[in-house]
């Protein structure tokens, strides 16, 4: 079989976790200088009807009616004592109708059981997995390819976050400026009624030219960490409040009521989740941190950084006094212990100006 893969399960979907012609770190140099083609296992939700955005609103921490047709959104949902359950991307297709591609795990069932209005009847909305697939290309060169590969002209407006609905090789698809790399790059969502072959046979035969190649789950590792993208069910679960996650910049207390709501707004404020940097070796996942033999927090997700040379992290610290410029010891993959010191997330580019095509500078090991 072309690429020998092997599949991990997601959403109970099979997505290609990694490939034995081609290594990790070639993937991230990949994404990094050209550009890459792969399927994300992202699950997209239907939420359609009178009632869509007010039931989304019921479930999410930000506000959706400030989302316009044609743009996407980073949302999340609570339990009703503000931990966190999933997250991942919205799309607001129409006025009345909304695909959230969510991360592993389970929010279709939760959306079924709060559509119900204060008097206990069912509001008028639909809910339910219309089989759509997501696959990215990522990587500064993936504009460029969007341009080859599309049946006509590119989309007048297509800035970061926004979606829209181009052509390629005869079929409609649906692409959103986004993507789990925080690289420059597009996010193309297939329906049941496409020719699924022919958009990847078309996306691989043109971005030839472009160095494209098609990769697994070990392309956004590090990237991802240093760009400081969380991963619902590791670096944030049950027992985390999207401000011990460093996301409560999303929580929107003035849109009304929403699961998880009086719970928040007593909560600590505080965050506890950060970068670390190791500069001889990777830390090992778990709790393996530690300042004077005293465990102070976990490691939750690792990997080495290609780009800074240095192992890189995302961490979840026990006290939030614990924050950046802090140094501790780390447990190794090796075995070993090594000096380690938190920073804060991205680790670089701090504006996000590379997704945005604002920085266009192709990057070199540090």
């Amino acid at each position: 079989m072309a690429h020998d893969p092997e599949y991990m399960l997601y959403n109970d979907r099979l997505s290609p976790s990694k490939f034995a012609d081609v290594t990790d770190e070639e993937m991230y140099w990949k994404v990094r200088t050209e550009v890459i083609l792969r399927n994300t296992g992202e699950l997209p939700i239907e939420i359609v009807g009178p009632d869509a955005e007010r039931l989304l609103n019921k479930v999410f921490a930000r506000d959706v009616s400030k989302v316009r047709v044609g743009r996407c959104s980073y949302q999340f949902a609570c339990y009703h004592d503000g931990g966190m359950i999933n997250d991942g991307v919205m799309l607001r297709l129409t006025e009345d109708r909304f695909w959230m591609a969510q991360a592993d795990g389970d929010l279709l069932n939760w959306y079924r059981a709060h559509a119900v209005n204060d008097d206990g009847t069912a509001m008028d909305v639909q809910v339910f997995d219309p089989n759509v697939w997501v696959s990215q290309v990522q990587g500064p060169r993936s504009l460029e390819l969007l341009e080859a590969v599309i049946d006509g002209p590119m989309p007048e407006k297509f800035n970061y976050f926004d979606m829209t609905k181009v052509t390629i090789a005869g079929q409609a698809v649906v692409i959103g400026r986004s993507g789990f790399t925080n690289e420059l790059g597009w996010e193309f969502y297939m329906t049941p009624d496409i020719d699924h072959a022919a958009v990847g046979d078309r996306i691989m035969s043109v971005g030839a030219a472009f160095g494209v190649i098609i990769t697994g789950a070990g392309v956004f590792r590090a990237r991802r960490i240093e760009a400081g993208l969380l991963n619902a069910g590791s670096d944030f679960d049950e027992t985390t409040t999207p401000f011990a996650a460093g996301l409560g910049d999303f929580v929107d207390f003035d849109k009304g009521d929403f699961i998880g709501r009086t719970a928040l707004l007593d909560a600590d404020r505080s965050c506890r989740t950060w970068g670390m940097r190791t500069a001889h070796g990777v830390a090992q996942v778990g709790d393996t941190i530690t300042i004077d033999g005293r465990l102070v927090g976990s490691v939750r997700a690792t990997a080495w950084s290609p780009y800074l040379q240095c192992g890189v992290s995302i961490v979840r610290m026990h006290s939030a006094q614990h924050g950046p410029s802090t140094e501790v010891s780390v447990e190794t993959v090796d075995g070993g212990t090594a000096s380690a010191v938190l920073c804060t997330m991205p680790f670089y580019d701090e504006e996000r100006l590379i997704p945005r095509g604002k920085l266009v500078d192709i990057p070199e090991a540090c």
